[in-house]
């Protein structure tokens, strides 16, 4: 059955189809690609076999009208290029009549069927499927992203900082060892869901950043991207409880994603943290993740270091019976949710302890060497000892993020507080050159155009 157009609406056949379309792959992208892959465990025909679904969906649905169950319209168009293709495979490889290949084939996708009954949720399934310790960590991550989120290699590479070529070769490279080495793609028992936790910790976080920072897209703000993430800790978190690493994560998505409502203004423009309305925040969500935070084991914890410790001595403390891997991810975690709770629990923006702040990026740097870090630290610095200390900071961040427009963004704001606006300008321009999103785009032109309009009569 199928759903045409309402002639009182407004939306075209094509208009229709198209968001439904948009809907369908926000919806269905990954929960498809987990059933087929559960079903006859071949990943990579498992994401082309989608791709081709939706393809087929963007022909026909603006001519017959859209579905009235669009995921099971695209589940069964996806099934039948599996199908194909394995039909296809096989007649290649024995050259056998095609009913005892058919038979074959559903002999062998029923022996491979991943039920993950210790897992009841789809989407964490997945996930500890594509974290397999045999798949390197960067191609693991990368993935997962891909089949789970459904991220473009392009969106993909920007939010790990890597060349969209190179991105596309680590995909590709996952993929044909996945497909070739004959690892099990597939929930791994419970006394070993904890080797993956760190993995599976990292994609749900950097699925949730995904969508608070969109590629080329019109889209501003992906928020169910971050209530997905959120959703998918707390089964973590029910699955396997009392893990640091779950809950510092929990605590710093909490804590970041309060404040969605009030990061746009209604034309979609950017709203920056000290101009947001702080009614709007979602109270509830600070306080649970400033509760968890306090929850967290000492070993996970450590005593807030000054500013100026040294961060080996955080690594001292970390409970040698856990995977250090693992507690240091959970204590990164952890540092980011309290820089968060800082902003979070300030009743203005003046009030924020932009010191305190700064010791914590301190922290963080020293335990992670990110440049990003740094970049954070140094607009952190420069609230809370002046813009000539942050750009100091910002010495050397060009070469070691060199497509990252907010280098020169920051680097901007901080000339135009130091009064040298043709330099800011200059800067301005260059971050313009990087940017991708239309939405930060608008805002960089602004800023630039503010700083560049000749002055008033």
């Amino acid at each position: 059955m199928t759903v045409f157009d309402d002639p009182s609406t407004s939306l075209s056949p094509q208009e229709a189809a198209s968001r439904a379309l948009a809907d369908a792959w926000q919806a269905s992208w990954s929960r498809l690609i987990g059933l087929l892959i559960g079903q006859y465990a071949r990943p990579d025909l498992a994401e082309d076999a989608v791709s081709d679904a939706f393809e087929a969906a963007a022909r026909h649905w603006p001519v017959d009208g859209v579905p009235t169950n669009t995921g099971a319209w695209l589940l069964t168009a996806a099934r039948r290029r599996v199908l194909d293709r394995l039909r296809s495979e096989a007649v290649h490889r024995r050259k056998e009549p095609l009913m005892v290949v058919d038979d074959e084939m559903r002999a062998a996708a029923a022996a491979v069927v991943d039920p993950g009954a210790h897992v009841a949720d789809e989407q964490l399934r997945l996930i500890f499927a594509c974290c397999h310790p045999a798949i390197a960590p960067d191609d693991r991550v990368a993935l997962t992203l891909r089949f789970v989120v459904g991220l473009t290699t392009t969106e993909i590479a920007r939010l790990l900082l890597v060349q969209e070529t190179a991105m596309a070769a680590r995909l590709t490279r996952a993929k044909k060892r996945l497909a070739s080495s004959g690892i099990p793609f597939a929930t791994p028992p419970a006394a070993r869901l904890d080797e993956r936790l760190d993995v599976v910790a990292t994609v749900v976080y950097l699925a949730f950043t995904s969508g608070y920072h969109p590629g080329a897209g019109n889209v501003a703000l992906r928020v169910d991207l971050g209530d997905e993430a959120i959703r998918l800790l707390r089964v973590l978190d029910s699955l396997l409880p009392d893990r640091p690493v779950v809950r510092a994560l929990l605590a710093l998505l909490l804590l970041q994603h309060s404040r969605r409502d009030t990061r746009l203004a209604p034309d979609g423009t950017l709203i920056l943290l000290p101009d947001q309305d702080r009614s709007r925040w979602h109270r509830a969500e600070i306080a649970e993740g400033v509760a968890l935070l306090e929850s967290l084991p000492l070993s996970a914890r450590a005593d807030d270091a000054a500013p100026d410790a040294d961060a080996d001595a955080d690594a001292d403390a970390i409970d040698p019976s856990t995977a250090a891997v693992v507690t240091r991810l959970a204590e990164e975690y952890r540092l980011q949710a309290l820089i968060a709770a800082e902003h979070a629990t300030a009743a203005t923006a003046e009030d924020t302890r932009w010191d305190v702040i700064a010791g914590l990026y301190l922290q963080l740097e020293r335990l992670t060497g990110s440049p990003v870090v740094r970049l954070a630290r140094a607009v952190a610095v420069a609230e809370a000892s002046g813009p000539s200390a942050g750009l100091l900071l910002l010495d050397g961040l060009d070469e070691l993020l060199p497509r990252h427009h907010r280098v020169p963004a920051v680097r901007a704001e901080l000339l135009v507080r130091v009064g040298n606006p043709t330099a800011a300008a200059t800067a301005y321009r260059e971050a313009l050159t990087l940017v991708t999103n239309p939405t930060e785009r608008t805002h960089l032109q602004s800023r630039l155009s503010a700083l560049t309009a000749p002055p008033r009569p």
